[in-house]
């Protein structure tokens, strides 16, 4: 995960409990910067052998790549990490486009904390996948993503306008870097539409490879 995330670490053991065990190593750009852009996410993935290194002696199941960005930024280096891992390796994309798949969501509204640049790529490549984007809402901000509050959160979705809203399947709240526990059934009781994020797309996704069903 990227070092300077202070969310991983809290929310996935909140979602899957005892069930898994969780290690982590820090991914830390050689520019040593926080903010959000394209350095910083290719600092992030070529840390990577480096961060696979420190985990190479424990009895893993399978690695995160827990930044979603880097992920659609630069699908092809996110692929080399997978390439040269011990163990698979799934990123927080990739658990993105699975939950997707479970919940047979064709169509979504998406909604980050992200640069409006880095936004418009994420919605870009999920067309690419074949998932149609109805609708999204960023922050439009580069760093400090653990600082915003749910209802900061709420305010970004409803930008995103209920019409898109209303013919979106799901909510995509995408970051693993901003604090969503709990925001799914909030955001579902209020839009009346399937939500979930990044962090809690990786812990299903986990859940559901441990017990052999992904």
């Amino acid at each position: 995960m990227p070092w300077a995330n202070s969310v991983v670490e809290a929310e996935l053991p909140r979602w899957t409990g005892r069930s898994l065990v969780w290690h982590y190593a820090r991914l830390v750009p050689p520019s040593g910067g926080t903010a959000l852009d394209e350095d910083f996410l290719n600092g992030l993935l070529a840390a990577a052998p480096a961060a696979l290194d420190q985990l190479v002696a424990l009895p893993l199941e399978r690695v995160y790549l827990a930044c979603t960005s880097a992920a659609f930024m630069f699908p092809g280096q996110a692929r080399n990490v997978a390439l040269g891992a011990h163990v698979p390796v799934v990123t927080a994309f990739d658990a993105v486009l699975a939950a997707l798949d479970r919940y047979r969501a064709g169509s979504i509204v998406l909604v980050t904390p992200y640069p409006t640049k880095v936004s418009d790529a994420e919605a870009d490549m999920f067309g690419e996948c074949g998932i149609t984007v109805t609708g999204q809402a960023t922050l439009n901000s580069s760093d400090g993503y653990a600082g915003i509050g749910p209802e900061e959160i709420r305010a970004v979705t409803r930008r995103a306008g209920s019409r898109a809203i209303k013919e979106a399947q799901a909510i995509v709240l995408s970051c693993t870097g901003w604090p969503t526990f709990g925001l799914e059934m909030v955001l579902m009781r209020e839009f009346g539409v399937e939500a979930f994020s990044s962090n809690g797309a990786i812990a299903t996704h986990a859940i559901q490879a441990s017990a052999g069903n992904s």
